[in-house]
Formats: structure tokens, sequence, C-alpha cells
């Protein structure tokens, strides 16, 4: 692939590199910087990785699903232009599984280093052993409070649930750890460790302050929002407010000239203008939420004020948590009260405008 004259979008964020690598193949963004993608089978159909020359070898970022088909992307881009040589380590931004799928694979395949935020790496391995058969109770409780219907319910009794495990190889014991202030060398330069929450805790990104070029995974994202979801494992967290704080506080760190190197969609730069944008779009959300909810509703009832859409089939439930975190939001935040309905679904309404509930 060649670089491209760039692209204004959005007044401001611009994109140096207009088309992605073909799977096995990658495009150089930076003096020994390597761009890959390897294939999600789903609606955002890819996961970025990058390789970065060590001199002795390489360090990978991220990884993809654990699935016959990446396991085989990632063979041709080793061999082809990765050279064959070592991998030395791999560096895990987040504990999703479509970044730290292969981490495990590497480790035992390759003999590769695992380096991740201790965060990072206990989620992981504590979501490998959580397998189950069918939903647990905690769960159908969960849903049945979000105002999933009783037809959803029913349906998702009867189908096998995903597991983290299904995408995910086995981790060996032990890892190395970074956290937020350190520095690491990968690729000839020095990165900075900066940590950002909200879609993922203690998800790190890499900040080479000397050539302008930040690893952002799924907390620096161009054009799309990362996913803040409450799951069954923590109903009360508010992760819209990790997001919003991370956000500014990234921003006190971030300059037009950077090259942000994402986890998802293409390299840009505009950074500022990004991260702001990012905080306005939650904003605006929650003042659209609060607006809907002169009268009491569901979770399930509040996808047309936070999307702009009703959502159904596979983007349900991705929808379903984030409704209940921006919910939760407006709770912390005093700007609604909730009660249980007959049902036992929990009814949101916005303060002021008749409510009697509370939390």
């Amino acid at each position: 692939m060649t670089k491209t004259a760039d692209r204004a979008e959005m007044g401001g964020i611009r994109y140096p590199f207009e088309t992605a690598p073909e799977l096995g193949e990658a495009t150089e963004v930076a003096p020994g910087i390597l761009w890959a993608r390897m294939p999600l089978p789903m609606q955002l159909d890819h996961v970025n990785v990058f390789a970065l020359d060590d001199g002795d070898g390489w360090t990978l970022i991220d990884t993809g699903f654990d699935t016959g088909k990446t396991r085989a992307a990632w063979t041709k881009l080793i061999e082809g232009p990765l050279g064959g040589r070592k991998i030395n380590r791999i560096v895990i931004t987040h504990h999703h599984p479509d970044h730290i799928g292969l981490a495990g694979w590497f480790q035992s395949e390759h003999g590769a280093e695992l380096v991740t935020t201790r965060t990072a790496w206990l989620f992981g391995r504590m979501l490998l052993l959580d397998v189950h058969s069918a939903p647990v109770p905690e769960t159908v409780a969960y849903w049945r409070g979000a105002g999933m219907s009783e037809e959803i319910i029913a349906q998702r009794l009867a189908e096998k649930p995903f597991n983290f495990a299904d995408v995910v190889a086995p981790m060996p014991l032990g890892f190395t750890r970074i956290k937020e202030g350190d520095s690491i060398h990968m690729g000839g330069r020095d990165w900075q460790v900066r940590t950002g929450d909200g879609h993922a805790p203690e998800h790190a990104t890499f900040w080479s302050e000397a050539d302008n070029l930040v690893i952002g995974g799924d907390q620096l994202l161009p054009g799309i929002s990362a996913n803040l979801g409450v799951y069954p494992t923590e109903p009360d967290a508010d992760p819209v407010s990790d997001w919003i704080a991370s956000c500014r506080r990234l921003g006190a760190y971030a300059t037009d000239e950077q090259l942000i190197l994402p986890g998802h969609k293409l390299p840009f730069t505009g950074l500022p203008l990004r991260l702001r944008q990012m905080v306005e779009n939650h904003e605006g959300a929650l003042d659209r939420l609060e607006a809907h909810l002169a009268e009491p509703k569901t979770a399930a009832q509040c996808f047309m004020p936070l999307f702009k859409r009703e959502i159904e089939g596979a983007a349900y439930g991705m929808a379903l948590v984030e409704a209940v975190a921006h919910l939760n939001h407006l709770l912390v935040q005093g700007r609604v009260t909730r009660a249980r309905n007959a049902a036992g679904a929990w009814e949101w309404q916005a303060l002021g405008m008749g409510s009697t509930a509370s939390a």
C-alpha cells in the first residue's frame, strides 16, 4: 500500500492512509512500524494490529480473535511482511477478546513475552475461566432489570451463551506489567504509557513524544464510539464518568501533529478535536436521554435518544449495556431516579418531571 495525500475530515481530523492493508499484508505507517488487520466476524469486521521492529525481532500490539482464519492471517503476515523473524513480545492494550485473543498462542507457540496492564491480565485470565453452558441467574436478572422482553430472554435461554474462551486462547501463567507513567522501549523508540478507563479498565495507550506517534487501542478511535457498557458483573458501574475523565486527562498530551494508530478504522491526526468530540457526543446523548425520560422508561426503551434509531438483532446486546451505562451516569449525577416496575425492570425518570421513585 502507498501513502496518499492527506484528506481533511470533520474539520481537522485527517487520514494520511486512505486504504487499509489487505489480510496478511502490512503498511508501514512510520519507520519500523507496520500496520496490519485481523478479521472479525461482525459488523465491525476488523481489528488493527501493529508490528514494531526491535532489530532482533518484533513487538506486536494486539492480536485479534483466536480463530483459524486469524491464525492463518498471522502466519501469512509473519512469513511475509515480518520476514519470518522472531516475535519477541505481545503488548496488549486491553482485555477485550478482539485484542487479547491470541496472546496465549503467541506465548505458547512463539515463546513471546506478554506485556499488559495488571487489570487487563487479571480480567483476561478470569474471563477464560468463566465458562457457562447456559445464562446464569445473575445475567437473566440483569436482562430483566434492563427491560429486555420475556420473548428475547426465552430465546437467549435456549441458546448457548457466548463465552470469552470461545475466541481467546488459553493464557499461560505470567506476564510483564505496565502501568500509568511507565516508559517502554519498542521499535527503537521510548513510549510513555498512559492509561484510560470507561471502555475497558486500565486500557493502555503508548505515546512516542519524540516523533508524534500514539498507539491508541480503543481509547482513541476516529469516527466511531467505543462501547461503554455495564454488565451483570458490576450492574451499578458508571463507565461514562470514567470515559469522560480519561478523554479530558489525555487531552493534556494531545497535539494536532500526532499520528494516532487506533484499534479500529484508519490512522488519523487531529487528536485534540477528536477527544473533544468524544466528550461532547456523550454529553449530547445524556441530554437527549434525560429529555426522553419525561415519562418512566426502561433501558430497553432508550435506544432512540442514544443511537437515534431502534436497534434489534446482533447489535441489541451492545446497545442495551450502553443504555444502562448512560442511565447509571444520570443517576450518579442526580438527574434521574429509578424504581422497579411490576415486571422487575428498572424504570428511569428525569427529576422534576413528576417522579416519586428513588434509587
